[in-house]
């Protein structure tokens, strides 16, 4: 009787991918024609490189999977436009704006692997200080670079390698619930970022919610944990778990008596929720940054608490740690 050798590559179920990649058209295209400054030239050439290396990480990424017993294709973020599914993982290759734009299609089913194509180098920043930010590509959720992207591959595809449950916000503009949820933050402002923005609100459950606080400012920012160590912490918050399924909020520049400065920066457990009312003419709700924008009028309520379907992220270890 004949034995049946089966390899390990055939015992491995074979899973279908996803390739989300952050496109070209966000670095410049051609030299420009009138350069007031040799610096000017620097960064231009800079950004330049910025591209070729985010090109080549693709190449790699793409040129491993060839080599994995799986499904793939890719697809450049901009051109998704419906909701993401049929497939078993998705990989962004980008940075952590890549990663967001993926969630906003992606339910609590399917996880993503997050591949920062061009990390930032500390000792070139520091090299460059004085003639321009050499800042790269923003990577704080993505779990692998180039460097270790085959290592991490073959850790998920053999099971060794769980991926976390991310809390999101849930958003609705009176009482219709807005169908994409929030993996980083939400911010309520006046189109114009010189006008005062007039709003209420106020926290907790809904048999038991907090004082109305009456609000002046230039805009309310609520972030989830994941969202915390982004604008939230520039803007004065503190960085949270990143498990946690508690929201943050903060008022931004508040006009109001230095008494009532406590109300205006606070958290929100995962079975409250924040109720907001605008009170100007004109109003809109960022979500996740510019990525998606909602209108909202005068006497408009905006919901937002943590009920909203977890995303399934592999993430760095060290965050796991801390």
């Amino acid at each position: 009787m004949k034995t049946l050798i089966v390899s390990q590559e055939e015992k491995m179920v074979r899973k279908r991918l996803l390739l989300l990649l952050k496109p070209f058209d966000v670095y410049p295209s051609h030299e420009p024609s009138v350069i007031s400054s040799s610096n000017s030239l620097k960064v231009f050439r800079y950004l330049n490189d910025r591209m070729l290396v985010h090109k080549s990480a693709i190449n790699f990424c793409q040129n491993i999977l060839k080599k994995k017993p799986v499904d793939w294709k890719a697809v450049f973020r901009n051109d998704v436009s419906q909701a993401i599914s049929d497939v078993d993982l998705v990989i962004t290759v980008g940075g952590d704006g890549t990663l967001l734009q993926a969630s906003h299609f992606m339910d609590d089913r399917i996880p993503v692997l997050g591949v920062n194509s061009d990390p930032t180098r500390p000792e070139e920043l520091e090299k460059l200080n004085e003639e321009f930010d050499a800042s790269r590509s923003t990577g704080y959720l993505c779990a692998s670079t180039a460097n270790n992207f085959e290592q991490i591959l073959d850790e998920i595809l053999e099971n060794l390698y769980e991926p976390s449950e991310l809390a999101r916000m849930a958003i609705s503009i009176n009482s219709k619930l807005i169908p994409t949820s929030a993996l980083n933050d939400v911010l309520l402002a006046h189109p114009c970022p010189a006008t005062v923005s007039r709003f209420s609100f106020r926290s907790g459950r809904n048999e038991k919610p907090s004082s109305l606080v009456h609000c002046r400012s230039s805009g309310f920012r609520v972030s989830t944990a994941a969202g915390s160590t982004a604008a939230m912490l520039s803007a004065g918050g503190s960085a949270m778990p990143i498990l946690s399924n508690d929201l943050q909020y903060i008022v931004r520049e508040p006009i109001s008596p230095v008494v009532l400065s406590h109300l205006m920066h606070g958290h929100v457990k995962f079975d409250e929720r924040l109720e907001v009312t605008w009170f100007c003419r004109e109003g809109l709700v960022y979500i996740d940054g510019s990525h998606l924008v909602h209108p909202i009028g005068h006497g408009d309520v905006i919901k937002l608490s943590s009920m909203a379907p977890r995303l399934k992220v592999y993430l760095p270890r060290h965050l796991l740690s801390q």
